[in-house]
């Protein structure tokens, strides 16, 4: 049974997609409806396999042998932790089909996005449920692709189709080490078998599948595409930040665990050292409020990261799930309060608590979960990869100790820094003098937002009360008193109506411009000899031996068309000069 489940998890979002993909474009209920039954039978499907599996459990058939030991499957290999990722997958892509219904009424293409969203997770199930890593690699690109175009889904924005490719290009570099990293896996292990390769720690293969992880969970240096995907559909920044690419990095690390040496997660906790004080700081000066969450995914994806680094994998997919409920929930009401607004700056906001009541529990709900506050979710996931740092500084991790160092005190700093820019949205959308009509979404809009704020709120409390983690102590309590300071911070300078920031982190550092000086630049400068020497050399020799050969025929030509004494005349020659050679020739002998 637990093969049939496993089976059908990917299978129905994928075969909705295929169908959904070949409706016509006035097919919008139908595809809106088909698009709504998918996710929900895959989470229907999800949630029965995480009732059911309670071990490790594979099984599958035989695909591909290319000899040696290397054989393809067509396999699963369920987890817990698996089947509860596949829950967390499947609530989100639900509560964005029912979202996207309203939210892009208008929308004239909206059979090709519901499809679209469909095959997007699809994709991530794929990998989450995926025993071979093969079958983990094409859901892994199939990601890829729906990124693209789905970002790229908006044709009338002039930004969107330069985000769509950015994403494309920026993910797709990371993915050459990803490729790689796979290969040299399976290699080694003479099995592309998950649960046989994910057990040989192995330096190279490790650091070549992070630089996929890094462009796929948007950290440090391959971040940068992440913020400019905000040109998509609100909703489909909600699908990518909560449940599927941006989470399917950290997903992956966790299931190839023990492929990671302390050489690999040092690396791996200095990346997420400097990507989520990066990505906290940059979300501090932002003034659309779609880029203050896309910043703010950045800084949470490299809590998880850290988590795994210093050794607590378990903490970091608990985080991992609380944050695809919050950041899903957060994404769609800020897109409830741009449906009102008719814009994403926060300039253009403010005052909205009493025109829009539900979105504004909602969103505080989301906030204060983001922050850290207690009893919120994020409180409890945050401070269990806090506590698992402090544990690998006392007693020695997987990692270095000096990484756990890194990872405890660059995770309380941006404790604080999450506490100022989350209250400093709250304060800008939602306080102040109220500058236009507005009011709550419609049902289908409200309504997943209302639900995703219930495990947003008690997740947390849940997994504590059932014993998972360890209970509270004195770096709870100081990571809290750090959030609420940094809030407190932000509150001040609402109140004194100071809310300049310097440009460096408006324009995060500006590590944009150094990647375009650094690779961009140089890229296209070579693209371009590349194209002048093919132009001039290439093209050139072969117009050269064109040009050779209309000479050489017209010059046959003429003497083709040649009066009939000069023809006469020139065969007389020919015949004469041939004649002399042969005479000579039997003379030298």
């Amino acid at each position: 049974m637990n093969g049939v489940l496993a089976g059908a998890l990917p299978a129905v979002p994928l075969l909705v997609a295929l169908v959904g993909l070949l409706l016509p474009l006035r097919a919008r209920r139908t595809a809106a409806a088909l698009g709504i039954a998918g996710a929900a039978v895959a989470l229907a499907d999800a949630v029965a396999l995480a009732a059911r599996v309670k071990s490790p459990t594979t099984g599958g058939w035989r695909l591909v042998d290319f000899g040696g030991g290397l054989v393809v499957h067509v396999s699963y290999l369920l987890t817990p932790a698996a089947a509860v990722v596949a829950v967390a997958v499947g609530t989100v892509a639900l509560a964005v089909q029912v979202y996207s219904v309203s939210y892009l009424h208008d929308d004239g293409r909206y059979p090709p996005y519901a499809a679209q969203v469909s095959l997007f997770t699809a994709a991530m199930l794929l990998v989450v449920v995926s025993g071979d890593l093969i079958l983990l690699l094409v859901g892994w690109e199939v990601m890829g692709i729906c990124s693209y175009l789905l970002i790229g889904h908006d044709r009338t924005l002039p930004e969107a189709p330069a985000a769509a490719v950015k994403a494309f290009v920026v993910t797709r570099l990371g993915d050459v080490g990803f490729l790689l990293g796979i290969a040299l896996l399976a290699l080694a292990g003479h099995s592309f078998d998950v649960a046989t390769a994910g057990a040989r720690p192995a330096t190279i293969p490790a650091l070549l599948l992070l630089a996929g992880v890094a462009g796929k969970s948007a950290q440090f240096p391959l971040h940068t595409w992440l913020p400019d995907a905000m040109a998509g559909p609100t909703p489909i920044s909600a699908l990518i930040h909560a449940a599927t690419m941006v989470a399917a990095g950290v997903y992956v690390v966790a299931r190839l665990y023990g492929v990671f040496t302390p050489v690999a997660l040092a690396v791996l906790g200095v990346i997420a050292a400097v990507t989520m004080l990066l990505g906290a700081l940059a979300a501090t000066a932002q003034l659309d409020i779609k880029r203050v969450l896309a910043w703010s995914t950045v800084s949470q994806v490299a809590y998880m990261a850290g988590g795994l680094a210093v050794g607590v994998p378990a903490a970091a997919l608990f985080h991992l799930l609380t944050h695809a409920a919050f950041k899903a929930l957060l994404f769609l009401a800020a897109g409830a309060v741009i449906h009102a607004v008719g814009s994403n700056l926060m300039t253009r906001m403010g005052g909205l608590r009493a025109a829009m009541p539900v979105t504004f529990w909602s969103m505080t709900v989301g906030l204060g979960a983001l922050a850290g506050l207690p009893p919120l979710s994020g409180f409890f996931s945050k401070d269990q990869i806090l506590a698992g740092a402090w544990g690998a500084v006392r007693h020695a991790g997987p990692a270095p100790r000096w990484v756990a160092v890194v990872v405890l005190l660059a995770g309380l700093a941006t404790v604080a820094v999450t506490g100022w820019y989350a209250t400093r949205l709250w304060l800008r959308v939602f306080f102040g003098p109220l500058l236009g009509a507005a009011h709550d979404p419609p049902a289908l809009m409200g309504w997943p937002i209302i639900l995703l704020a219930v495990p947003s709120a008690l997740l947390g409390l849940v997994v504590q009360f059932a014993g998972t983690f360890p209970g509270l102590d004195w770096l709870s309590i100081g990571a809290l008193l750090l959030a609420v300071a940094g809030g407190a911070g932000a509150w001040r300078l609402w109140r004194r109506g100071a809310d300049a920031v310097p440009a460096v982190l408006a324009n995060a550092f500006y590590l944009d411009d150094v990647q375009d000086a650094l690779v961009v630049r140089p890229t296209l400068a070579l693209a371009s000899a590349v194209r002048r020497a093919d132009e001039s050399l290439v093209d050139g020799a072969v117009e050269g031996t064109g040009g050779g050969a209309l000479g050489l025929g017209a010059l046959v030509a003429r003497w083709h068309r040649a009066a009939l004494p000069r023809a006469a005349t020139a065969v007389l020659g020919g015949a004469l000069l041939i004649g002399i050679a042969a005479i000579v020739l039997v003379g030298l002998r």
